[in-house]
């Protein structure tokens, strides 16, 4: 064991590359060194002839042994330069191409491999560069920390945040940039915070990336305390306008009336009739009174949708139970798969009995009464369920105005039920789409819900 492991490590140390290639090359002349040595041995040659031809011989053969190791470390510490030049990313190098044969060859695959390794360089060098310009521009604030809670990256908006130069803040720890509390918890929130930079309502987010084999965290902060101001503006202005066209189409005929009602009283002498206006003009008043106040009560039911309850519903008897509400016309069914869904109940017979009325009102302005005006049928897309309500109406004349709230062209109607419906839909997590059928006429309404 001992001899053993002496030869491997004499191998190891003493036969290197290049003196392995110098015994080789002596076993190649060697056949010709014996040959020689038997000819100076056997000819008639005298004893310095032998000795001067046998020293030439020799020196020749180790000369020429040695010019075949020194040729192929010389090619081999070639490759192994630019090899590392490669390493260091330096691709600048090249190799000349004088050898046309396997060395050549080796040769042109290196260049070849160095060409484009330097383009990809190039192309990573620009995508990085891009992609820190545009971090640096973006109106948020990024930062990255490292496995040990230190900051490696942010941009200019996260400078503006914490009020510190990139400089400055470069290696501190989340604590000391009042940061800790967002690396941890959930990965997206909105909180109400306040910083050196800021405060207000702030749109929380954190991933996790690698670079170098090393695990990061990337924070993503985004001011959103104007965005919401500007959209609560908005739906102050909606709710102000609708609300004041509604109460002065109401207000105006009341106080026409009331006009009238006084002159009608102020005559002298009464009118033989004038109990049956006052009591008609009182029954107006009374009448615009309860629409308005039925306006005002709608709006109130849209501000107090409740919490879904979640229970085990099965589509199938969900829209039994609501078809066999509707009178009006026959609508025919057509059974989907047999699914279970969690949702409420309740809510989802308002959100279904909405679109299924609609669908009714617009095929009977048609005059479908005999026919099947209504299709309701039902289909699974990956995790979610589509129901489908078809109607034979005239379609949708105005797609802009479908969901806001208190706009209808039904006579009488609220023009509220189907952005009560989306509201349900969204509430379980849904959506709710109209659109014209194609081909025509008619609509058709799809209520999507996840599985």
């Amino acid at each position: 064991m001992a001899g053993q492991a002496f030869r491997r490590n004499f191998r190891k140390r003493w036969l290197t590359f290049e003196r392995r290639i110098f015994l080789l090359s002596l076993c190649a002349g060697a056949p010709a060194m014996v040959a020689t040595a038997i000819l100076l041995g056997t000819g008639d040659y005298t004893g310095s002839t032998r000795w001067t031809v046998g020293i030439i011989v020799v020196l020749a053969w180790l000369g020429f042994a040695a010019s075949v190791k020194d040729r192929f470390a010389y090619s081999m510490r070639t490759l192994a330069n630019l090899l590392g030049a490669l390493r260091d990313g330096d691709f600048s190098f090249r190799l000349r191409m004088d050898d046309r044969g396997s060395l050549g060859e080796v040769y042109a695959q290196i260049n070849e491999m160095a060409e484009t390794l330097h383009e990809q360089r190039l192309g990573a060098m620009e995508a990085t560069a891009l992609l820190q310009k545009v971090i640096s521009e973006i109106d948020v604030a990024i930062f990255a920390f490292d496995a040990h809670g230190l900051l490696r990256l942010i941009n200019k908006s996260g400078e503006q945040l914490i009020l510190m130069t990139a400089e400055q803040a470069m290696g501190e720890p989340a604590e000391h940039l009042g940061l800790a509390p967002y690396l941890t918890g959930k990965v997206s929130s909105v909180t109400r915070a306040t910083f050196r930079g800021g405060f207000g309502l702030w749109s929380v987010r954190r991933g996790n990336f690698r670079e170098s084999g090393h695990r990061h965290t990337l924070l993503v902060l985004s001011d959103i305390t104007r965005p919401l101001r500007e959209e609560e503006l908005h739906a102050w202005q909606r709710l102000v306008r609708v609300l004041g066209h509604e109460i002065n189409n109401s207000l105006t005929p009341v106080k026409s009336l009331s006009s009238s009602l006084l002159s009608l009283v102020a005559r002298e002498p009464m009118p033989d009739d004038w109990k049956d206006d006052v009591r008609s003009g009182l029954n107006v008043i009374s009448n615009r009174c309860d629409a308005l106040n039925r306006f005002t009560g709608a709006y109130a039911r849209l501000a107090r949708l409740p919490e879904p309850k979640p229970q085990n519903v099965r589509v199938v008897e969900w829209i039994d139970r609501v078809v066999r509400l509707e009178q009006r016309l026959r609508i025919l069914v057509t059974p989907g798969p047999d699914l279970t869904i969690r949702a409420d109940p309740d809510q989802l017979d308002q959100l279904l009995i909405n679109i299924v009325r609609n669908a009714v009102d617009a095929s009977l302005e048609r005059g479908s009464e005999h026919g099947a005006g209504v299709q309701v049928t039902w289909r699974q897309e990956f995790a979610a369920v589509d129901i489908l309500v078809d109607d034979e109406g005239h379609g949708i004349a105005n797609p802009t105005n479908l969901f806001v709230p208190f706009f209808t062209t039904k006579p009488g109607g609220s023009g509220i039920g189907l952005f009560l419906s989306r509201q349900i839909a969204e509430a379980h997590g849904g959506t709710v789409m109209l659109k014209n059928r194609a081909p025509g006429p008619g609509c058709e309404a799809t209520i999507s819900l996840p599985v």
